[in-house]
């Protein structure tokens, strides 16, 4: 691999919640020329610094309750599953399931059974992450799902993101009520529960991301 050729795929590596995508390479892009890939244009010289990318993400992220028309694309939402995939999860389980929801109608039933997720009817899409219990840890260790499907639940929030989307989490479970109503209205199988359902689309509205930062929640070593 020549220098130029190895600044393009350095430039096509999105790092997002300890997950990364790497985009291939025409070869037209080291020669200065317009890259087909997903309509970028890079030049053979590009480089990016991947820390700024993961950090600008994570601190810019909001959460985006409303939505232009625009349908989603979608090579985007595959981008945005593969990167809730990525995410950690215990024994390397992977237990959860993505349900892609795009029918208008069945968003506006999602919208008017649970007040917490009226934006889905104006969403073009939402995500419902669930977790899959036939690969759940078994014992004790069973609601680790919970921490595996949320960790590919913020995956799936920067990705968006950082594809120029907004998107929202609202929540289902520990609501096994609410769960089930989510599950009913999808058919959702009995060997899955529904973690959340994740409204996406193109923002319609730009709230500034809030600073969360306090010091006074860090302790080091042992509280004092």
């Amino acid at each position: 691999m020549n220098k130029k050729h190895f600044f393009k795929v350095v430039a096509n590596l999105l790092f997002i919640g300890g997950a990364f995508v790497l985009s291939s390479c025409c070869g037209k892009c080291c020669k200065n020329e317009t890259c087909p890939n997903e309509g970028a244009a890079v030049t053979a010289a590009s480089t990016v610094d991947s820390s700024a990318i993961v950090l600008d993400a994570i601190s810019k992220r909001t959460s985006i309750r409303a939505y232009q028309e625009t349908p989603v694309e979608d090579w985007k939402v595959e981008k945005i599953l593969r990167a809730g995939m990525a995410a950690p999860s215990a024994m390397n389980r992977q237990p959860w399931s993505f349900t892609v929801v795009n029918d208008k109608a069945i968003l506006k039933q999602i919208a008017d059974s649970a007040p917490n997720a009226g934006m889905a009817a104006n969403a073009p899409l939402a995500i419902v992450v669930c977790g899959d219990m036939d690969k759940a840890i078994e014992g004790d260790a069973r609601e680790f799902w919970v921490q595996d499907a949320s960790a590919a639940t913020e995956n799936i929030l920067l990705a968006a993101h950082a594809l120029g989307l907004g998107a929202v989490w609202t929540g289902a479970y520990p609501n096994v009520a609410k769960a089930k109503m989510f599950a009913g209205i999808l058919n959702i199988p009995e060997s899955q529960t529904v973690l959340c359902v994740i409204p996406m689309g193109y923002p319609a509205e730009s709230p500034a991301p809030k600073d969360k930062w306090n010091e006074g929640n860090v302790h080091y070593n042992v509280w004092k």
